[in-house]
């Protein structure tokens, strides 16, 4: 799997948030080499806190499945994953975690145990400084 291709994916995502004045984070769930869901946070949009671009993309996906079970699919996100996303990825038994930026606040893994499915695997890293500086970018014109 290519792990760059689909984070591009996810990056577009992030910068449809962006475009609606969202915290810039976006995912994509592929399965079979196909990508079932794409999300991006949507928080001030729906007026949610758990409308996150996880939160999204598991819905959709698990729509698209017609099934509430993720095996044998992977998740690709711009940043991180916080903890309600994590457990959230926890019971959909997603096989792979792939992000973007670590978030070094409020990421799972800053609470120092594992809030995964223990089949689940996770790599981060992946095109990072893109994914930062989308976030970087929007944070620093909220402070002026």
């Amino acid at each position: 799997m290519d792990n760059e291709f689909y984070m591009r994916k996810a990056i577009e995502q992030a910068k449809i948030a962006l475009e609606k004045d969202e915290v810039p984070v976006g995912a994509v769930i592929v399965c079979n080499n196909q990508i079932i869901a794409r999300a991006h946070n949507l928080t001030q949009t729906l007026n949610d806190v758990t409308a996150h671009a996880e939160m999204q993309a598991f819905t959709s996906a698990t729509g698209f499945l017609g099934g509430k079970y993720l095996q044998g699919c992977t998740l690709f996100v711009t940043l991180e994953p916080c903890v309600m996303c994590a457990g959230a990825a926890y019971w959909t038994q997603i096989d792979n975690i792939v992000y973007g930026a670590k978030d070094e606040k409020r990421g799972f893994g800053t609470v120092g145990k594992n809030l995964l499915h223990p089949k689940t695997k996770v790599t981060g890293g992946v095109l990072e400084n893109e994914c930062a500086v989308l976030l970087k970018e929007f944070f620093a014109g909220k402070r002026k």
